[in-house]
């Protein structure tokens, strides 16, 4: 592959760039979803990722608009709202040829929900898992998505991130390529920095349980170039953990309230020293 400009994750996931870090990511996704239990589960974007492909919970889904389920290996149904429309289609394989859908609508056992991802068609506190592979950096507005996953998930209920790590080799190059115009990851705004981000998810009342970074290896287009620095990976996770060039964020939602721990006890009310109770009937030196 020619060091050539890549915008668009169909073309980069075929890289050996891509190809190394969806590896990563998708080796900790699997390891991460399949202790979290629940009811309902979602993937936002990235159709080129399956996130839930180990998790088991009964109701999984992979949520996709126009920008992100345009792509290989999943295709946006014909009739259906674009990107920011109110409609959401739901694309299941018994109603594939009913809606017209071009080729597959979701990995087995999923099913597939068409909407604007900054407007999500599900209840309030309904989900218990979002997976948010790349998502901040394609949409428009982070911080609105951001509030939209909090508003669905469930108290208790996990949010997973992954993202490109902008203080990074990776991220400087990826700083350095958009202004020649020629971006080394495919990225609609400037990457988000895990600290930053860790600053977001607290305002909306996550509590961070677990951060991990990875791919330690140069930002290189070649894939012989890639393996001679293998020997990067077991060191940079070693010395430099927080430089690799992507990260994955796991945080549950928290809602705080007041809580009653056991039965009110009503303590009796201490006589002040020197003072006797007030006479009652049963006094012995009553009038007779």
């Amino acid at each position: 592959m020619t060091d050539r400009a890549i915008i668009d994750w169909p073309a980069w996931t075929d890289s050996p760039p891509g190809r190394y870090v969806l590896e990563w990511e998708q080796t900790q996704l699997d390891r991460v979803v399949s202790d979290v239990f629940g009811y309902h589960a979602l993937q936002l974007g990235l159709p080129q990722l399956d996130a839930l492909r180990e998790n088991r919970m009964p109701c999984r889904g992979l949520v996709l608009d126009a920008a992100s389920g345009a792509s290989a290996p999943y295709a946006y149904p014909r009739g259906a709202g674009r990107a920011g429309g109110n409609g959401a289609r739901n694309g299941s394989s018994n109603g594939a040829a009913q809606g017209g859908l071009i080729g597959l609508p979701a990995p087995a056992g999923r099913s597939a929900v068409w909407c604007d991802l900054l407007d999500l068609p599900f209840e309030a506190q309904s989900v218990d898992l979002i997976v948010m592979p790349h998502t901040l950096e394609f949409t428009s507005d982070p911080h609105r998505l951001l509030r939209e996953a909090e508003r669905v998930l469930m108290p208790e209920g996990q949010l997973i991130i992954l993202g490109f790590n902008s203080l990074s080799l990776w991220g400087a190059r990826q700083s350095v390529g958009k202004m020649t115009g020629r971006p080394f990851v495919p990225a609609a705004v400037d990457l988000i920095a895990f600290t930053r981000l860790k600053d977001w998810i607290k305002l909306l009342g996550f509590d961070l349980e677990r951060g991990r970074f990875g791919c330690y290896r140069p930002p290189l287009a070649s894939e012989q170039w890639l393996s001679r620095y293998g020997f990067m990976e077991a060191a940079g996770d070693r010395w430099w953990p927080i430089f690799g060039a992507t990260y994955m964020i796991k945080a549950i939602k928290r809602v705080r309230g007041m809580r009653l721990v056991g039965p009110l006890k009503v303590k009796k009310p201490v006589l002040a020293a020197g003072l006797a109770p007030a006479a009652t009937p049963n006094t012995r030196n009553h009038t007779q």
